[in-house]
């Protein structure tokens, strides 16, 4: 094991964005990825650090925003991100019957790839992703080989160990000689995560939940823009059938609180831990969850567990616990999602929390129902103004999507 300390990387302000020589500094993690993918050997890895982080500076990356890429690109549909496969990693969609070579627009197709790249690292840092090239109905005129170039050198270069698998589906046989070519250019440590497959064979990869039906899947998704298509929290399907959206759930949540006596183990466990009265009936609604050991400091609310959920074991139930404490100084509205609504019950999905306080929030596994890797939760959370008057459910409605903390809890164990 070479010591993380002893990586270094010289700093210029003509050759590299501060911003990433800050970050590489203070996250071993980050320095881990690039030796790991470079097999410890230092040399070859500050070689990759340099040309990632000069690639980084050209492209803007750091600044890169849904303003600055064409909004035409989005309207494609041929780049986004959506569904898992079976091993819970991420999907990134490639559909290259959209795509047309055109040397006016390549350096803007490169940055829509980065936009995407750039956006995933930020929401689940450090979790790999499956890409897919869909190669359905496709011919040579939809080949770009320097594009194709520069997406594998964004997994072998610029993001080291984002790359779970290269999913190609359908790939016309008159492009053999092309993937040799692109097969070179992958390098050993990528070549093994390359997987050839038909449309009846994709099965082994993907389920049907994240597949279209034209692949044998049963997933309803079609691209549309806006807004952006990669938060399955918006429209995922779990085993149990569609997600509701956020409109009924609101409105179901009310039917089952209206009908507590006859639900009254899916009843709210709000536990403000200010107030010592209330301590005493937390402990009985959080009995046999397992407490959190870790915590994500967010900028509104700290959460704790920071990203593994754990699920003690019950007769009827396994429970985690989620515990939100109030940072800030005024009232802080927040909500809870998941992808797999019929499976899971959160209790309070939704409420506010005052400042200084924390509330704790009883994730419940039902049943014969299974914890899955493609299974997700969402904590969303905004400060208040006007509490007095104010309703969560128009707030919600009213809230700037910028003034949104987002917080994902990404992986469920026992």
């Amino acid at each position: 094991m070479v010591p993380l300390h002893t990586v270094n990387i010289s700093y210029s302000t003509d050759k590299y964005d501060s911003r990433d020589v800050e970050r590489l500094q203070n996250n071993d993690a980050l320095v881990e990825w690039y030796l790991t993918w470079r097999v410890y050997v230092v040399d070859d890895t500050l070689k990759m650090i340099d040309e990632s982080f000069q690639w980084r500076k050209e492209f803007d990356v750091n600044d890169l925003t849904e303003s600055v890429v064409p909004k035409w690109m989005f309207e494609t549909g041929a780049v986004y991100l959506h569904g898992y496969d079976k091993e819970g990693n991420k999907l990134f969609w490639f559909k290259v019957r959209l795509h047309v070579k055109d040397a006016k627009t390549t350096l803007d197709k490169k940055k829509y790839v980065a936009f995407w790249l750039e956006r995933y690292a930020k929401k689940e840092p450090g979790m790999p992703l499956t890409v897919v090239f869909d190669m359905s109905d496709s011919g040579f005129g939809n080949i770009d080989m320097d594009f194709v170039k520069y997406i594998i050198n964004c997994f072998k270069v610029y993001y080291p160990k984002f790359l779970s698998k290269m999913i190609i589906v359908d790939m016309p046989w008159m492009m053999n000689a092309a993937w040799k070519i692109i097969k070179s250019w992958l390098g050993p440590e990528a070549i093994s995560k390359l997987k050839f497959t038909s449309k009846s064979e994709v099965q082994m990869y993907i389920g049907p939940e994240y597949l279209p039906p034209y692949m044998g899947g049963t997933d309803p998704f079609k691209y549309s823009y806006p807004p952006l298509p990669d938060d399955d929290f918006q429209t995922p399907i779990s085993d149990n059938g569609p997600i509701v959206s956020e409109d009924e759930t609101e409105s179901k949540e009310g039917e089952l609180e209206s009908r507590e006596t006859l639900e009254s183990s899916f009843s709210s466990e709000i536990v403000a831990k200010t107030e010592d009265n209330d301590k005493a009936d937390a402990g009985a609604k959080t009995k046999g969850a397992r407490k959190p050991l870790t915590t994500f400091n967010g900028p509104l609310l700290d959460v704790s567990p920071a990203e593994e959920l754990t699920f003690g074991s019950g007769d009827t139930e396994k429970k985690c616990l989620i515990i939100l404490s109030n940072v800030t100084r005024n009232q802080v509205a927040f909500k809870v999602r998941t992808t797999a609504p019929e499976k899971y019950r959160v209790k309070p999905s939704s409420n506010s929390c005052d400042p200084g306080a924390s509330v704790d929030i009883i994730v419940s596994l039902h049943g014969g129902s299974q914890a899955s890797p493609q299974d997700r939760f969402l904590v969303m959370a905004a400060e208040m103004e006007n509490t007095s008057t104010q309703e969560l459910a128009q707030f919600w409605k009213d809230v700037p999507k910028a003034k949104v903390m987002e917080h994902r809890c990404v992986r469920f164990l026992y």
